[in-house]
């Protein structure tokens, strides 16, 4: 395979002001959050105008970058010392940077329009437009910074954002909980990534991706590469909800909305995946590190497809779906260069068409009170008719529909995984059948069968504030898969920065291999096994009970029980030990010889009578000691 090209210094034209897409945002987020009410009246509207100045110069630099020759496409702005010694602050401009910018600023700005609709009656707006702002200039320091440092520095951010973000409504308890815990859980995850950091830097000696390239093979032992790799993996792991760091992701669904398809479809879960292509030199060194990628790719895919299938929330049916086709981008990107592109363009698609159905699940709640249980919607199609289209070309796009975004790349990322691993391709296989079926009962249960509707409910189509961007994502379900990858087009482009591989495959338009073809047939009978269940037949209101594996999935496989016990438990233990060692012990030996000198002092204490007799016969004693003792010295 062909090494990525050579970082080079730039300065001019709009890569050299790139930096400004991350301090658009950063300053709109300063000015709302200082301006305090103040800026209550317009503070959405700046809001939207700092993520779409942040789109467009992502979109000139993209412009220029293509302007030059793909050798030339890893270009480096400078920006200023960080840290003398260590690592400067700089940008990185390059077919993944760029990727990911265009990304995270076009289906931001999208979130962001879509937000001012569905928060219009929140008094807090302001400040929840602020909040979109910092995380989006937190996310894009991620992944336009040249160095591991800059990246730690953005990826805090995005943690802090998060937080702030799911706990937006922090008067409901389980808002409130659902921020610490997401934080809490990204905490290992982070404390993993910041040893993985310090190990490359007593290593290698520099923290810039310039001097981290292939030849890191030459310049460590495997089982240093390999460490680093788990390390970076367990960071990826944490921020991208992966097993068996996930449990967080389902419970931050209390968030609004919006913040639910920025996070969860377009940004912050799709970090962990940018780190592991990032830093593909230490991975492509160390066999053992990229397997374990691979395998924690397809188990979390599998999870999150299981979780999926017995949601009855439709936000929390949608996060298992983030959290299985993540999986699927970290099964990609565990396969090296072969698999690079494919997993990078399904994360590209995906935030098409998942925050295509975020927000057309926002637009069913903004219709239905706030209502999530999808046991109470049914034959909203009729009365939502824009909704029901859009969140429909987004329901085929992730399954898989022939020629719609999704089937290109996760048919790319199965193919490659069977070409290296027979196993692990047809356990992703198995669980796109299983997207099949969770997928078509959220559709079925939500837009098709007879009304279930509370008595107040009175559906309607939401504004063209929040259907317009439900178009403009549709449209990039429709197609942008097929432009990325026929023609091998995306990895062509991305080949600079991650290399190419020894053997470029070649798409099809219509895929009739085995296992593409075995992967429609299990959709498809997924899709019609959902449509007997809950299409065609009576859904109950109430949900039923369910079958012991109902109950495993419903419970989210039990990860927050495991927790418990494995860490909250024992650190419970742990504390309470280290409580009764400081205060028996610690605070004990103290207290203790406070107590004692007390003691001591209260009977010298008595010696002091206040006779003047006693004084003197003192005096008198301590004199003949005295006397006696230099008289013995003299005469030995």
């Amino acid at each position: 395979m062909e090494s990525p090209v050579e970082i080079v210094q730039h300065t001019g034209g709009a890569i050299g002001y790139s930096w400004l897409m991350i301090a658009l945002p950063l300053l709109g987020a300063a000015i709302l959050l200082l301006g305090g009410r103040r800026t209550d009246r317009w503070g959405h509207l700046l809001g939207v105008a700092m993520s779409l100045g942040a789109f467009a110069v992502a979109v000139a630099s993209f412009v220029q970058l293509l302007a030059l020759n793909p050798g030339e496409r890893r270009r480096g702005i400078e920006l200023f010392e960080f840290i003398p010694g260590m690592a400067d602050l700089g940008v990185l401009i390059d077919p993944l940077s760029i990727s990911f910018a265009l990304l995270i600023t076009g289906v931001g700005s999208l979130i962001h329009i879509y937000s001012i609709g569905y928060m219009s009656h929140d008094h807090d707006r302001r400040r929840f437009f602020a909040y979109l702002n910092l995380f989006v200039a937190a996310m894009l320091l991620l992944v336009l910074s040249d160095n591991y440092l800059g990246l730690f520095v953005g990826w805090e951010g995005v943690g802090l954002a998060s937080y702030l973000l799911i706990g937006f409504w922090q008067f409901k308890p389980s808002a409130a909980t659902a921020a610490k815990k997401a934080f809490v859980i990204n905490r290992v995850g982070d404390f993993g990534l910041l040893i993985g950091i310090f190990t490359i830097w007593t290593t290698f000696g520099s923290l810039a991706f310039r001097d981290l390239g292939a030849d890191v093979a030459t310049q460590a032992s495997e089982g240093t590469l390999t460490a680093i790799g788990l390390l970076l993996l367990v960071g990826a792991c944490g921020k991208s909800a992966q097993l068996p760091l996930q449990a967080w992701l389902l419970d931050a669904m209390e968030g609004p909305t919006p913040v639910s398809a920025l996070i969860h479809a377009a940004t912050m879960v799709t970090a962990g995946v940018y780190l592991v292509v990032r830093s593909g030199a230490f991975f492509e060194a160390a066999p053992t590190a990229q397997l374990v990628v691979t395998i924690v790719g397809v188990a979390t895919l599998l999870a999150g497809a299981i979780i999926g299938c017995a949601k009855d929330d439709i936000k929390k049916g949608l996060a298992g779906s983030t959290m299985s086709q993540i999986g699927y981008m970290m099964l990609g990107a565990g396969l090296g260069p072969a698999g690079y592109a494919f997993a990078i363009g399904h994360l590209i698609t995906h935030g098409f068409f998942k925050a295509n159905m975020f927000l057309g699940a926002g637009s069913v709640m903004h219709a239905m009170n706030d209502e999530v249980d999808m046991r109470r919607y049914g034959a909203l199609f009729p009365v939502m008719k824009v909704t029901a289209v859009t969140f429909v070309i987004g329901y085929l796009a992730i399954i898989g529909f022939p020629l719609l975004s999704g089937y290109y790349t996760k048919e790319g990322i199965i193919e490659t995984a069977m070409h290296h691993n027979p196993v692990l391709g047809w356990l992703a296989v198995l669980g796109a059948g299983l997207t099949g079926f969770y997928m078509s009962r959220m559709v079925f249960m939500t837009f098709f069968g007879k009304k279930r509707w509370a008595d107040d409910a009175h559906p309607h189509e939401s504004p063209a504030v929040m259907t317009v961007p439900l178009i403009i994502l549709s449209i990039g379900s429709i197609g942008l898969g097929a432009f990325l990858v026929l023609g091998n087009r995306f990895a062509t482009f991305l080949a600079p920065a991650v290399g190419t591989p020894a053997e470029m495959p070649e798409p099809h338009v219509f895929g009739v291999g085995p296992a593409a073809l075995a992967t429609l047939a299990l959709v498809a009978a997924g899709a019609a096994f959902a449509w007997m269940r809950y299409g065609a037949a009576e859904v109950p209101v109430t949900a039923p009970r369910g079958s012991f594996l109902t109950t495993f999935a419903r419970r989210d496989l039990y990860g927050d029980a495991l927790n418990e016990s494995l860490f909250m438990r024992p650190g419970q233990w742990l504390t309470r030990l280290s409580v009764f060692f400081d205060n028996r012990g610690i605070d004990g030996l103290v207290n203790g010889l406070a107590a004692g000198i007390g003691g001591t002092s209260g009977r010298l204490r008595r010696v002091q009578t206040g006779y003047v007799r006693s004084y003197a016969l003192s005096i008198f004693f301590g004199a003949a000691v005295v006397v006696g003792a230099l008289l013995y010295v003299g005469n030995m």
